[in-house]
């Protein structure tokens, strides 16, 4: 029977094998045991007819099994005329010099962050984006190496929150997609984006439309809003002033409870709020009806905050919960302080003759159309303070029905 020219080590030999010296395998790989009784893999092979060695580790590290696969890819690239001692040598450079470069998920994330806040309309931008990282990413790929960020991962993600939290799930998943095809092209990793929805994400999670719908926030019906108004007259506190101001102005939630005593003319009865205050980050500029400003002078003789409204602490405006919280004491825990700019809309719509522009103007809704709004010059000012002092008027009135005249107004 011919000798065995390969794998002539059992693991059992190399396991109790004590002798110093080496123990061929075949095909250039021994195991070589020191005088001290050290056991390692040696790769022997001869090039441009020098004899060379080349360490391959340790039994410890190395199993037989995996000496006689790095064995074989060095025969490989020997057969290619290719060193194996550089070519491990320049494998061990590449990957030291990709380790010094490689960037986590979450540095790519601040980078990106750094670059684009400027161009965000405003501070607040910047902060959601970094929040809703800090709250759902970074704690599964924030460490990680971006090329190591995989769908498996981004799954990981969205997963638990994706049927309870859409809206902000989908914030997310666009806002990993953007980080991570910024590291893309600036070479911190290859590779398609697992982040990405077309073709990829899509058929792993259910679409949006399927797990999320529009969530309206309720409305008071406008013919309500005088017995409304009554009883929240009756109340005293901030939040009970806030709120019926919320009302007499249309204003948003934010926009009230923010608001500040440098915002206000009570002699020209004009609240103007400015762009960063703002959901369109344009400028405000309302009209306050009478019932407005009497209110705001009463709370300028009960306060001394820079807020018109202030919380707890005088430093700091109402808390976010405060309208809400009125709501449900009063009874009407169904409704919402924002529901109130829909009674205001409804109300213009059929109790008065102004056109919808104006009605807009008035809650400060952004105008979609570029063409619109390129024409759209002043802001109707004059209409709105009529149309304001009517409606402050209708807060004002008991109504039994929803019928009755319709405003008349000069367009």
């Amino acid at each position: 029977m011919a000798a065995r020219t390969q794998h002539r080590l059992s693991s059992r030999r190399v396991d109790t094998e004590r002798k110093q010296g080496r123990y061929a395998d075949g095909g250039g790989l021994y195991l070589q045991v020191s005088p001290q009784g050290t056991k390692s893999w040696l790769f022997r092979f001869t090039l441009g007819g020098k004899a060379r060695q080349m360490g391959l580790g340790a039994i410890q590290t190395i199993s037989l099994r995996e000496a006689r696969n790095a064995a074989l890819k060095c025969r490989k690239l020997l057969h290619e005329g290719v060193d194996p001692i550089e070519a491990r040598k320049r494998e061990r450079s590449s990957k030291r010099i990709q380790d010094e470069t490689a960037k986590t998920f979450k540095e790519c994330a601040e980078a990106f962050i750094n670059t684009h806040k400027a161009g965000w309309q405003n501070a607040k931008h910047a902060a959601q984006w970094t929040s809703t990282l800090e709250t759902y990413a970074y704690p599964v790929i924030g460490s990680l190496p971006v090329q190591d960020v995989d769908v498996s991962l981004i799954m990981n993600v969205l997963e638990p929150i994706w049927q309870e939290k859409n809206e902000t799930a989908s914030r997310v998943r666009g806002r990993i997609e953007n980080i991570i095809d910024w590291a893309t092209v600036a070479n911190y990793r290859k590779g398609e984006n697992p982040a990405r929805w077309k073709g990829r994400l899509e058929i792993m999670l259910p679409a949006k439309s399927a797990v999320s719908k529009v969530k309206h926030h309720k409305a008071l019906p406008y013919d309500e809003i005088g017995a409304f108004m009554r009883e929240l007259e009756k109340r005293d506190g901030v939040s009970a002033r806030g709120l019926e101001f919320l009302i007499l102005t249309a204003g948003r939630t934010g926009e009230v409870m923010g608001a500040t005593w440098a915002e206000i003319d009570l002699d020209k009865a004009i609240w103007t709020i400015p762009a960063d205050r703002m959901k369109a980050s344009k400028e405000h500029r309302g009209p306050l009806p009478e019932k407005a400003v009497t209110l705001l002078r009463g709370m300028q003789d009960t306060t001394v905050s820079e807020f018109v409204f202030p919380g707890a602490q005088p430093n700091r405006p109402l808390s976010n919960m405060a309208f809400l919280q009125l709501i449900k004491r009063m009874g009407r825990g169904g409704l919402t302080a924002h529901g109130f700019r829909s009674t205001f809309r409804d109300w213009v719509a059929e109790r008065t003759i102004l056109s919808s522009e104006v009605a807009e103007m008035a809650l400060a809704h952004a105008v979609s159309d570029k063409v619109e709004a390129a024409y759209r010059r002043g802001d109707l000012f004059d209409k709105r303070r009529k149309m304001m002092d009517a409606w402050a008027d209708y807060c004002g009135t008991v109504h039994e029905c929803s019928e009755g005249n319709v405003m008349p107004f000069s367009q």
